[in-house]
């Protein structure tokens, strides 16, 4: 087909949430560079559904869209906060974490001056045309033509599978519509919130807080073994550092695989903070009444195999525990899902799906530099930005990566170094430096220790040992 007679961008950006943006607002500063970004929404929104009172950021405020790249940028959220007037209530408020609504506002500020960002604009399909080397993207307002694409469409909510047979039910939905439909609780007195990392956590305590003394009985449930909190000690932190996910890359990818999932403290659990509130905020609750007069239950260690709806309009959940297997049934009269985002693939990319290059899972295969393998005759770079989380690590989703990768990719589409990135940017080592690695053994490797017979049984009490590993004490 003939193109349309317009001067095609160097790198054109689907969907604006706080990853794109931050590449948005990046780029906005670079000369020589022309960008757009494309949403279908009519304005930023982030999570407008867990946008809860009191709720708070998990990461500190300098993980806004520029400052851990470019602190002078005029997208910082510190100019932000001039703009605003509001430079010394922050400073006297002594806080690194925002409340997530301000960073909302911080973000939608940005969004709706920057040049670059186009809402109401939805990109539906994405063509490559190899003659002219270029993206066609079409969109209600015509087609537009792009040297490189960069996805940042976001992930989508996941729904259990046990909770198939509830679809569509009025009293089943998840966390992403949690303030929208809040209201649609009013009548229930008996409520499960499923699923126990951030968002689980803030919809547990904030109907603990809004429904307190009217007899409603609240059930806090999930599969993990303990609410444990959020690993977020200095050294711990240093895997949502750009080493880490230079090494993690550098896995083989089953490693990868399973290095994820064992990794659920650092992206999958609530804050201690939010954790001590709901505490705190039982503890007062239950001064001069015994704790079982609360109608309050947290379980873990619980799973759902099954949902079904029940007499009188009620739900049965059929669960299973975990450690014992033992299979009980906990009935309820309504289910919010804390249960998470996946990455999903975008129907817009469907007519250039054959011409990328799927892992055996039907993954994305991504570079370095967040760039998606691709096969010919599609020579032009196509990025994703919080769609890698099998190949870059658990730092994919977290904000305090994302003004880096957002460089690492306008870097890449320049093809010079707009952005200098640190070197080196944790104390930690990750793998061993290559100069010092021995050859591989041809014989079994003897412990140093085989050539001594104990003395004493391993673990005598004198020798104050105890178990390592995973889950030691």
């Amino acid at each position: 087909m003939d193109l349309p007679q317009c001067e095609p961008y160097d790198l054109l950006g689907v969907g604006i949430g706080p990853f794109n943006l931050s590449l948005a607002a990046l780029a906005d500063r670079t000369d020589g560079l022309r960008t757009l970004f494309c949403d279908a929404k009519p304005e930023f929104r982030w999570h407008p559904g867990m946008l809860v009172d009191g709720a708070r950021m998990q990461v500190p405020f300098l993980a806004d869209l520029v400052s851990l790249v470019d602190p002078t940028n005029p997208w910082s959220f510190l100019n932000y906060l001039r703009d605003q007037e509001r430079l010394f209530p922050f400073y006297f408020a002594e806080r690194f974490q925002l409340p997530r609504r301000e960073y909302d506002h911080y973000c939608r500020w940005a969004a709706e001056r920057l040049p670059n960002c186009r809402f109401g604009t939805e990109v539906t399909a994405l063509h490559w045309e190899p003659r002219a080397e270029l993206y066609r993207a079409e969109t209600g307002a015509g087609p537009l033509l792009a040297r490189a694409v960069v996805l940042g469409v976001g992930t989508g909510p996941v729904r259990p599978e046990a909770f198939a047979a509830l679809a569509g039910h009025p009293r089943v939905w998840h966390s992403a519509e949690y303030l929208d439909r809040r209201s649609g609780l009013a009548g229930a007195r008996d409520i499960t919130v499923l699923g126990s990392g951030q968002s689980g956590a803030e919809i547990f305590l904030d109907l603990l807080r809004t429904r307190a003394g009217d007899g409603t009985r609240l059930r806090w449930l999930t599969r993990s073994r303990a609410l444990a909190p959020m690993e977020y000690s200095k050294l711990g932190l240093e895997q949502f550092t750009p080493d880490y996910t230079r090494y993690f890359h550098g896995l083989p990818g089953p490693v990868r695989d399973r290095l994820v999932p064992a990794q659920w403290q650092l992206h999958k659990a609530a804050s201690a903070e939010t954790l001590a509130e709901i505490h705190d905020h039982l503890y007062e609750r239950t001064v001069g009444r015994p704790l079982a007069a609360e109608p309050v239950e947290i379980v873990p260690g619980t799973a759902v195999t099954e949902a079904l709806a029940g007499p009188c309009g009620g739900l049965e959940l059929r669960c299973r525990h975990v450690d014992s297997g033992l299979r009980h049934a906990v009935r309820t009269e309504a289910v919010v899902l804390a249960t998470g985002y996946r990455a999903v693939r975008p129907d817009l990319l469907d007519p250039i799906a054959h011409l990328i290059d799927w892992d055996e899972q039907g993954r994305y295969q991504v570079d370095p530099h967040h760039r998606v393998a691709t096969g010919p005759p599609l020579t032009g770079a196509l990025y994703v930005q919080n769609a890698e989380l099998h190949t870059h690590g658990v730092g994919v989703p977290d904000l305090g990566l994302g003004a880096h990768r957002a460089a690492v990719i306008l870097n890449a589409v320049a093809g010079r170094a707009i952005h200098r990135l640190p070197a080196r940017t944790a104390w930690t080592t990750f793998a061993p430096p290559a100069t010092a690695l021995l050859p591989p053994r041809t014989t079994p490797e003897r412990s140093p220790y085989d050539a001594f017979e104990p003395q004493e049984p391993i673990g005598h009490p004198d020798c104050h040992s105890r178990p390592v590993g995973l889950g030691a004490p």
